[in-house]
């Protein structure tokens, strides 16, 4: 209901997708738990021993919070619905499936480090060729949950860190641009003549999620990447240190729509009114 409160077509096909998406989901959860108990006796996610309902279950929260190769309705929908729907999409409805991730015993590290790196690549690359900013968030949501689930095995807190400031700076910039009333990058450049304030702060809050150096969005990647170092994981790492690179081009692109662009004026200039007589 939330997502489809604008009746407007778009708005229901996202909400459609959505629905589906999370019914299969749900139902794959379902499938996992009872497998499970099936051939363990055990009803507890924290029990969970054998390889089969576990690699389901991570799979289908896979789906849920839409890492890749599962992410393909995440884009999609956030593009098909409002401002304020999309900040509830992005932010409050990964926490629930990141509750039951932290608890279940990953089947394999490899599995998750793959999904993982599959995301931050896919987060990348996917956002490179977007003009629409809520489908560069969604992307951009796509390669933080792969930063996150890439180090979930090895330090929770670490990766509830890195989603508690996902959180805020996503929050934050979902209501930026709902004051300025954007959704296209090329409107983004008449932003100085609406609001001169947000102008200045959303820049660093966009490095930020690119994970610059003196910036807060920098300290989980580098304590992620620490961590990795620390287990042996120095191939993982260094993909994903390079695959950052390419989210950070599409916020730096935002960055230089916003603040480095002069607002188109020529219309303006040239209305009857401003004519001399």
């Amino acid at each position: 209901p939330l997502l489809a409160q604008h009746h407007h077509p778009r708005a229901t096909e996202a909400t459609t997708k959505y629905f589906l998406t999370q019914a299969t989901a749900a139902a794959m959860l379902l499938f996992a738990s009872t497998t499970n108990a099936w051939l363990s006796g055990q009803w507890e996610i924290q029990q969970m021993t054998h390889p089969l309902p576990t690699t389901i279950i991570t799979l289908a929260l896979a789906l849920k919070i839409g890492l890749a190769p599962l992410h393909a309705w995440l884009p999609e929908v956030l593009q098909g619905l409002d401002l304020t729907a999309g900040l509830i999409l992005s932010t409050w409805q990964k926490i629930a499936p990141f509750a039951l991730l932290l608890q279940i015993n990953a089947p394999t590290p490899l599995m998750l480090i793959s999904l993982s790196l599959l995301s931050i690549l896919v987060g990348g690359w996917g956002g490179l060729n977007q003009n629409q900013l809520r489908k560069i968030l969604a992307y951009s949501s796509i390669a933080h949950l792969g930063w996150m689930v890439l180090v979930i095995q090895f330090s929770p807190s670490l990766t509830l860190l890195t989603l508690s400031l996902y959180i805020i700076m996503t929050s934050s910039l979902f209501l930026s641009f709902k004051t300025n009333k954007t959704t296209t990058i090329n409107s983004l450049a008449t932003s100085w003549a609406k609001t001169p304030t947000l102008t200045i702060l959303i820049p660093p809050i966009l490095l930020s999620l690119g994970g610059l150096p003196p910036l807060t969005g920098f300290m989980p990647k580098w304590l992620i990447l620490q961590e990795l170092t620390k287990q042996d994981l120095a191939l993982a790492a260094t993909v994903a240190a390079l695959s950052a690179l390419l989210s950070l081009y599409f916020y730096l692109r935002l960055c230089y729509a916003m603040t480095l662009t002069m607002s188109p004026n020529t219309i303006i200039n040239t209305m009857p009114w401003r004519l001399p007589s």
